[in-house]
């Protein structure tokens, strides 16, 4: 059987660097942090008093508000990048064959806001007046629900599911559409991912994990991946959504194509809950086995958008990855961290480093990883690899690779490619 080709027609964002694709991208390439102290909620306890929260989010511009009041913030912010990709995609919603349009949509978390607030007011009242959950509170908590309200809002009927795999989840959700579309399940697929996390029980439960940096006097320079002071990683919150579609479906309705997805590939640490490999076993098999599937050799990679949380183990077994898998070739590379920028939108990091990676192929521009000073140097890791810290640059990427690496050993990655005939 021969696969179908796989190209990229839409894409929509809400981070906290903006609250489109092009003022996500635009503040990407500046250099701009989106960390600032946290507004959801009261953090003056924690030992993280800071975030890459979205920032002026209506949600009246993008949906109904008295249906949002039935949605945990993740799924408004899914729905906006939805609304804006299937937008940006130019499909006639009146013509399309809507039974070969699917959802498929990452969530590492879900409506964790959701469940703090009714699992608190039974804590509160409900022994004494017993129990009295709000009827919506499962739909609007369960992590599958953002596939299903945007699979509702246009009667798309294709495949509709969610992939679960931690801060890998919308890698694996990109994965599964392309092998959808390239197998002929479906002619295009809304794939990405939301989060939105950023509320006591997240910020509490990563901080007795130690994950998160504690930077609380200078949160815009807290997320410095790749630099000896990193202290952890900055939690971020938003969605990023791209419209996936067969090249000949693509074709035929005169659609505009920003790169071709090239290939995907998955592993697991089988090491640790919580830390990656030492050595960066997984990182590797995952990058060779989306090479593969791409049928790419490693010298035609251009750019590497890295998992680079900003965690110590972490950042070095990645860096030893690259330079397994790329040898020679690792230094001729950009690597870049835009976590550095957005923070980790854990469920929705790959969506949107996705649509990173997909703007630098399109743009042939790398953005930076911001906040390395010169001395701020680790003795575990090669900086002669070009990490392309704090400022962009200009260069011809013909093909770009994007890791994401979750709790539990989830490794995922996927291949953008310049589309040519």
């Amino acid at each position: 059987m021969e696969l179908k080709r796989v190209v990229v027609t839409g894409m929509g964002a809400i981070t906290p660097l903006g609250k489109t694709v092009e003022e996500t991208w635009q503040n990407m390439i500046n250099g701009v942090s989106g960390a600032g102290p946290i507004t959801h909620f009261d953090a003056s306890l924690f030992k993280t008093q800071f975030a890459c929260e979205v920032k002026d989010f209506n949600v009246g511009d993008y949906i109904d508000r008295k249906e949002a009041r039935r949605m945990d913030l993740y799924t408004q912010y899914a729905l906006a990048a939805a609304k804006m990709a299937v937008e940006d995609s130019g499909m006639n919603l009146e013509t399309v064959n809507k039974n070969r349009i699917g959802v498929v949509i990452g969530v590492g978390i879900g409506g964790i806001h959701t469940f703090e607030e009714e699992a608190g007011a039974y804590a509160l009242t409900g022994k004494e007046l017993g129990p009295k959950y709000n009827p919506f509170f499962i739909p609007k908590m369960i992590a599958d629900i953002a596939s299903g309200h945007i699979s509702i809002m246009y009667g798309f009927h294709g495949p509709n599911y969610t992939t679960t795999s931690a801060c890998a989840s919308s890698t694996n959700a990109l994965a599964d559409a392309f092998n959808l579309i390239r197998l002929g399940k479906a002619d295009m697929i809304v794939s990405g991912g939301a989060e939105a996390a950023i509320w006591p029980a997240g910020v509490g439960g990563f901080n007795a994990m130690k994950a998160l940096s504690t930077r609380n006097d200078d949160p815009t320079r807290a997320s410095r991946p790749f630099s000896a002071s990193r202290d952890g990683f900055i939690m971020g919150e938003g969605a990023g959504c791209l419209i996936l579609e067969e090249l000949e479906h693509a074709k035929a309705r005169g659609a505009k194509i920003y790169a071709e997805m090239a290939g995907a590939g998955m592993s697991a640490d089988a090491h640790h809950i919580t830390a990656s490999h030492p050595e960066g076993l997984g990182a590797k098999l995952v990058m060779e086995s989306a090479l593969e599937d791409a049928e790419m050799k490693p010298e035609d990679i251009d750019y590497i958008n890295v998992h680079g949380t900003s965690t110590h183990v972490g950042d070095i077994s990645e860096a030893k990855a690259i330079k397994d898998v790329f040898g020679a070739h690792a230094y001729e590379l950009n690597i870049s961290s835009t976590k550095s920028m957005t923070g980790h939108l854990l469920g929705a990091a790959g969506a949107v480093e996705a649509m990173a990676s997909v703007m630098a192929v399109k743009e042939d521009i790398v953005p930076p990883t911001i906040n390395h000073e010169e001395d701020d140097k680790d003795e575990e890791i090669d900086y002669n690899l070009n990490f392309t810290f704090n400022t962009a640059q200009k260069r011809t990427v013909r093909a770009a690779l994007s890791n994401t690496f979750g709790f539990g050993g989830h490794n995922a990655c996927v291949i953008f490619k310049k589309y040519s005939e």
